[in-house]
């Protein structure tokens, strides 16, 4: 089917499940991901894999987009009052996901090499769901600002992770070497690179923006470097997720038009980031979840448990408030789109071995769960916290 058609369908089919869900007061990032499901690879067939190869390139620049806006929120007074606890939150939540999910699959397979690949994997978490419902809600609060911090950092502590741990793979699958340059130099090198080139682009952007005249002029501005942005990470191998925060938090902290910027660019772009989250239901193969059987069952089960009791073990030895404590662990299940990312890179590092396939299923399958699990749980988290506006607090503190 012709590109536009597909793709003015999903929007209008989005867009309409979106609404829906809103009658039953549930995100409606969750009705886009169904409106995926239903016209994707698991339903009608309107988008298949070729178009949704032809259309990468949207759902590329609504994650910098997305990015791009949980570094807006990124003020340094924001950082000084919470840095610790954004700190020790996003660590222990990972390393929960990843001990817990390393330990059942050891336990289960007995393969060292297949367990910390999956461990590692575990430990990353998509912001894109989560920003989308906090933006949705318009949520503030102490819970809302720790929670894009996590979010943010969660990236480079499973970059980390996922290198020492495919290090370590390796060399039971593949005989390779151990070094000390593959396990923290390489991956250390990509964090900071990324973390250089995003703070670079957001002085240019910062002169640039300081020097036009009218909104037009900013959104021109801010979209093309953030397509600027995506072009330079994919040539070299960067984080495009790092990159892009880093520029949003350099632009709200360095240019005296960040508001105006990240207004104008706020109503350009709703329709991308509702494509995206279509796309990504689309792509999800609901014929996979047979497929991955007791592994596959016990690492979602283990990576929720891991990311719920390692987020509340930082949030208690950061001494965070309570109900930050009880319930960012919920605002932390989303996997669309680094799953797909991962699955990726898993797949070409462990070509030829059936460790690539078996997670690539296990990771895509259990995505479909987690898509619609996740915005469910956000929105209830920041009920109980009393961050939504005009909703009084729940008497009971249980998430989701």
């Amino acid at each position: 089917m012709n590109a536009f058609i597909s793709m003015g369908i999903a929007l209008i089919v989005g867009i309409a499940f979106g609404k829906l869900m809103g009658k039953f007061k549930i995100p409606s990032v969750a009705g886009y991901i169904l409106a995926g499901l239903l016209i994707g690879v698991s339903g009608l067939h309107i988008i298949d894999n070729n178009l949704e190869l032809q259309l990468s390139f949207l759902s590329d620049l609504a994650l910098g987009i997305i990015a791009f806006n949980i570094g807006s929120e990124l003020e340094i007074s924001v950082i000084k009052r919470l840095g610790k606890s954004i700190f020790l939150i996003a660590l222990c939540e990972a390393l929960g996901a990843f001990i817990l999910v390393t330990g059942i699959s050891l336990l289960l397979t007995n393969d060292v090499s297949l367990s910390l690949i999956l461990g590692a994997v575990a430990s990353a978490t998509a912001p894109a769901a989560t920003v989308m419902v906090l933006k949705e809600y318009k949520s503030s609060g102490p819970l809302t600002s720790t929670l894009l911090g996590v979010v943010a950092v969660d990236d480079a502590i499973c970059l980390m992770i996922y290198s020492v741990a495919s290090a370590v793979a390796k060399v039971f699958v593949k005989n390779e070497s151990l070094t000390f340059f593959k396990v923290v130099i390489s991956p250390l090198f990509e964090i900071l690179l990324s973390v250089a080139v995003g703070a670079a682009l957001g002085i240019f952007l910062t002169y640039l923006l300081n020097k036009s005249r009218n909104k037009d002029e900013l959104l021109i501005f801010s979209s093309g470097t953030i397509l600027l942005l995506i072009g330079i990470c994919s040539i070299f191998h960067l984080s495009s997720l790092l990159c892009a925060m880093t520029l949003g938090f350099m632009v709200t902290n360095v240019s005296n038009k960040s508001r105006k910027t990240f207004s104008a660019l706020e109503k350009f772009s709703p329709p991308l980031i509702a494509g995206f989250f279509v796309l990504a239901g689309a792509r999800l193969d609901l014929s996979m979840i047979p497929q991955i059987g007791v592994l596959g069952l016990a690492y979602l089960i283990f990576r929720l448990a891991g990311k719920l009791l390692g987020a509340n073990l930082g949030g208690r030895l950061a001494k965070v408030p309570d109900k930050v404590r009880k319930n960012i662990g919920f605002g932390l299940f989303s996997q669309i789109g680094v799953a797909v990312g991962l699955a990726i890179i898993v797949s070409n590092e462990f070509s030829g071995t059936t460790l690539g396939s078996t997670v690539m299923t296990i990771l895509l399958a259990t995505t479909v769960v987690t898509e619609i699990l996740g915005p469910i749980c956000t929105k209830r988290a920041i009920t109980n916290a009393g961050e939504i506006p005009d909703i009084a607090v729940p008497q009971k503190n249980i998430a989701c």
